[in-house]
């Protein structure tokens, strides 16, 4: 682990963590944990054991990413953004509820793919996926999968529009958009796939 700077009241337990990554202030990354390079771990969050998190992932302050979650490459998620990994939680201390965590059933795993940001204060539930470059409103609450490039706001959250890889909206002209980088983008049967401009 080299040029890794760990802010001094931080606790990060785990040894796998990227080069270039910056954990701040009363983060805790639990062991088994895995944070990509030139990651960005804001104060006060928590990164529990079996989290899976890319590289040039921004997690800003207060988040907590529990086992069964993984973020790809490049995800943004805002402030006290929401996970979940149980669809049916109980207490696993409870002897009436303690069968159901003999093993790993119980886990949903839930995938935020390359590029997508996650706004302020969203809940994401258990066992969906967000989808390469989408945008997740603040206080948004997902309870099923967001394609890529989608813009979604709302509880449940709904699909209003679609954004570019920058972020930035997308104006489609019938079935085709581009976007500033000269990146086009085709719109067909609710789903947007791009072709990237290389010249």
């Amino acid at each position: 682990m080299e040029n890794i700077y760990t802010h001094p009241t931080a606790l990060v337990e785990t040894d796998q963590i990227g080069e270039g990554t910056r954990v701040w202030a009363y983060a805790h990354i639990l062991k088994g944990a895995a944070v990509g390079a030139f990651c960005n771990i804001g104060d006060h969050c928590f990164i529990e054991s079996g989290a899976v998190v890319g590289s040039y992932v921004t997690i800003k302050n207060g988040n907590m990413i529990w086992e069964g979650v993984t973020l790809a490459d490049g995800v943004f998620v805002g402030p006290h953004v929401f996970f979940t990994n149980d669809l049916y939680p109980r207490s696993p201390r409870y002897p009436l509820a303690r069968g159901r965590y003999e093993d790993k059933s119980w886990l949903v795993p839930t995938h935020v793919q390359e590029g997508a940001s996650l706004g302020a204060a969203a809940v994401i539930r258990a066992g969906v996926t967000i989808g390469a470059f989408a945008l997740v409103g603040a206080g948004a609450v997902v309870t099923r999968d967001v394609p890529p490039h989608a813009l979604v706001v709302g509880n449940p959250a709904q699909i209003v529009g679609w954004v570019a890889m920058d972020g930035q909206p997308l104006r489609f002209e019938g079935e085709t958009a581009l976007d500033a980088q000269g990146n086009r983008y085709t719109l067909r049967s609710g789903r947007v796939t791009r072709e990237v401009n290389i010249a």
